[in-house]
């Protein structure tokens, strides 16, 4: 038989911000101590008075524990309680200062006045609150569109959830659509396939619950964009018609005839593009590629675009080329291998030009030699890289003003659109763009539209490492079009080849296992530490970045190490190395709690999606630098550029003491400590590993087994994507020459 206890909530422990589930202490009627609480919760906050009904439990590690079946709740009465209620950060404007200058005003009259307040434009109200020391004119607002927006955001989310939808999704949906959320789902569910981390099945769900036949062509529609949209994610900028459809039956469950039907609506629509690819002369049947449209346009633009500027002549003209190397080679103080004196010949002669070869094979000594000579006839220059840090690298190895991609384009965050483009191109005789292998086929395209035929574009970039982030292979895909001036480096300088990292990387990207040199040796820069159980590996990376590095090297923990590992669950993956190595290195500060993760002042975090808004980009990390639980605003520090989160935005971030490789791209790092374990196994990827390595400045440590490090260095068939880039790149080359272009 059931039991039920009443109290007052007074912490909570754990939540779970997509369930609803949640740990939380409550303050019980009858019972000496706090009692915990266990069970599906969802909005409830400290200070709230419960009515719970449920069983009691005895868990192994926690103990005693009152699993809830049922709940009522009631806004506090207390003053201690309405102040608990108040600091929980829910209304924006109100922490725990302002909470308790409240109650100690307004007394329990508070949550009343503010009632009032809020919905019904009361001026006694208003003025009560004014009376309180800090509100002012703009809190009051502040306050005010909180309360609202609560209120709507609540009846979003009962609706949202009679209807399977977690707390978490129900906020993003809610914050696409507002007040008219109900309105356009029930017209449409799968609109909400629009939002970012709202995906078919969700949709799908809530469908099903309206009562939206499975087999009606607007799911089915929707399901097939659902399905281009998750493979471009896998870096797909098209995929084989058969496959596709395929794909699509076994998402959706219907028969063959009706997703082919839908290719066709949706191809009416110009939602899709279908291209044949059977050559002239032979014929496949259904030999389609499936393209969405802006993915399309973006491969086509790109390479029109390219083949524009490499065709049009070149204004900027260097007489005698080896002059100008011998004078940059003295002004530099610097001597070119031959590799390096054809690289920079062809870059003061080509349009567009790919430089591209692994670390330490001289990629920045050729780029400065260049820069040094456009310099000296005072041309326009511009340096890019697709990230902050990447660029912010770039700067201060060329002592050039350098920038991300995106702000160099003048992106418009309010109209999702770049100011450069075709009708307002860049001001530039060079435009140097570094981390190429970063660049995806929508960015390509953005770019390609914004720079001038007069101008030249030097591509630089190492075409072995993991390719980009976002769908298509583009500077593998220019490289193997066989069109574009490619000088490959691929010799290790002297003063590189003292650098067992820069040595290792290589003989990894060459198939070769790396040199290990046995424990006991002088101190180096490589170092891998063969360890069986995942459980020991865990231990080892903690003791590493908490201790043995910043003692043997002289190193800080919180900025100069980071930890790499193929997965994110696990033992050994990035979620459970981050909450150890929290532990150990940020183990106590101001701190917020939202759903199922906590952020801490000093928490190094990443940014998970791009945000153009903001500036800052997928992969990027920071230091978290304050948290204002009165503003409900968390401030990260991303390399001198702090950047407020409210706290509904919190989703974008995650722990970046462990992260991916995949996340790691366009940075470096003094150390770094790389798992590789045979556990791992689907992940192991020779480009992958040789990405790792690479991020790595003066301290590379493999710790795994011997097992996961020959599997990683053996595997070297990273996946297809599928593109037609450089076919595209070739077509338009020839096309052109057949006309006598």
């Amino acid at each position: 038989m059931s039991d039920s206890i009443n109290g007052v909530l007074e912490s909570v422990v754990f939540s779970n911000k997509e369930n609803g589930y949640l740990v939380g202490r409550v303050k019980a009627r009858g019972h000496k101590e706090q009692v915990t609480i266990v069970g599906l919760l969802p909005d409830i906050l400290p200070g709230e008075s419960l009515t719970l009904t449920g069983d009691w439990t005895m868990h192994p590690k926690f103990g005693h524990q009152f699993k809830v079946t049922s709940y009522e709740t009631s806004i506090p009465t207390t003053i201690s309680g309405i102040e608990k209620y108040l600091s929980s950060g829910f209304i924006r404007g109100i922490g725990p200062t302002m909470a308790k200058r409240l109650t100690d005003k307004l007394g329990e009259g508070t949550l009343e006045i503010l009632d009032q307040f809020a919905y019904s434009d009361d001026y006694k109200a208003r003025d009560a609150l004014k009376q309180v020391e800090g509100i002012g004119e703009k809190r009051l607002l502040m306050i005010k569109n909180s309360l609202v927006e609560q209120k709507e955001i609540k009846n979003v989310m009962e609706f949202l959830r009679g209807h399977g939808v977690g707390n978490a999704n129900a906020t993003k949906i809610f914050k696409q659509y507002g007040q008219e959320t109900e309105l356009r789902i029930r017209q449409n569910p799968y609109r909400l396939t629009e939002i970012h981390g709202i995906g078919f099945l969700t949709a799908d769900k809530i469908a099903q619950n309206l009562s939206i036949p499975s087999d009606s062509p607007v799911r089915i529609e929707a399901g097939i964009i659902f399905v281009l949209n998750e493979l471009s994610g896998n870096g797909h900028i098209f995929y084989p018609y058969e496959p596709l459809i395929e794909e699509c039956r076994k998402i959706l469950g219907v028969e063959r005839e009706l997703v082919v039907k839908s290719f066709g609506t949706i191809a009416a629509e110009n939602k899709i593009v279908v291209e044949d690819l059977n050559a002239e002369g032979g014929y496949i049947p259904n030999n389609k590629a499936i393209f969405l449209k802006h993915l399309h346009v973006s491969e086509v633009w790109a390479a029109r675009n390219l083949v524009r500027l490499m065709n049009a002549p070149n204004p900027v003209r260097f007489l005698d080329l080896d002059k100008e190397i011998t004078w940059a080679e003295s002004t530099n103080t610097i001597k070119l291998s031959a590799k390096q004196a054809e690289a920079v010949k062809e870059a003061l002669k080509s349009k567009f030009m790919v430089i591209t070869g692994g670390p330490g094979t001289g990629k920045t000594t050729i780029i400065n030699v260049i820069l040094s000579i456009y310099r000296k006839y005072d041309k326009k220059i511009l340096l890019a890289a697709p990230t902050g840090r990447a660029a912010k690298r770039m700067e201060e190895v060329t002592g050039h003003a350098a920038s991300t991609i995106h702000r160099l384009l003048e992106y418009s965050p309010r109209n999702h659109d770049f100011g450069r483009n075709e009708d307002n191109q860049l001001k530039a005789d060079l435009i140097v763009v570094d981390e190429f292998s970063m660049v995806d086929a929508v960015l390509m395209h953005h770019l390609m539209k914004a720079v001038p035929s007069s101008c030249t574009l030097i591509a630089s970039g190492d075409s072995d490492q993991l390719p980009s982030v976002g769908a298509g292979s583009v500077l593998r895909d220019v490289i193997s079009s066989g069109m574009v001036k490619t000088v490959k480096l691929n010799e290790i300088f002297r003063q590189a080849r003292n650098s067992m990292i820069i040595v290792n990387a290589h003989r990894i990207n060459n198939g070769e296992l790396p040199i290990l040199v046995p424990e006991g040796e002088e101190k180096r820069d490589f170092y891998f530490l063969d360890i069986e159980e995942p459980e020991a590996v865990a231990d080892k990376v903690v003791e590493l970045c908490s201790v043995k590095i910043p003692k043997e090297f002289h190193m800080d923990p919180m900025k100069d190490i980071q930890v790499l590992t193929p997965i994110h669950r696990g033992v050994i993956g990035s979620q459970n190395l981050n909450t150890r190595l929290r532990d150990v290195l940020n183990p106590s500060g101001d701190e917020i709690l939202r759903g199922n993760r906590m952020f801490r002042v000093g928490d190094r975090v990443y940014q998970m999606v791009n945000n153009y808004e903001k500036e800052v980009f997928n992969g990027d990390i920071g230091i978290v630098q304050a948290i204002d639980k009165d503003e409900a605003t968390l401030f990260v520090n991303f390399d001198g550029n702090v950047v407020p989160y409210d706290f509904g935005d919190l989703d974008d971030l995650m722990l970046a003491f462990a992260t991916s490789v995949h996340k790691s791209q366009g940075n470096q790092y003094p150390a770094v400590v790389i798992v590789v374990h045979s556990s791992h196994y689907i992940m192991l990827q020779r480009n992958l590993l040789y990405t790792g390595v690479s991020r790595a400045k003066q301290l590379a440590v493999l710790v795994g087994n011997k097992k996961g490090l020959a599997m990683a260095v053996r595997n070297n068939t990273p996946q297809n994507r599928h593109t037609r880039f450089a076919t595209r790149i070739t077509e338009t080359v020839n096309g052109l020459h057949s006309l006598g272009l």
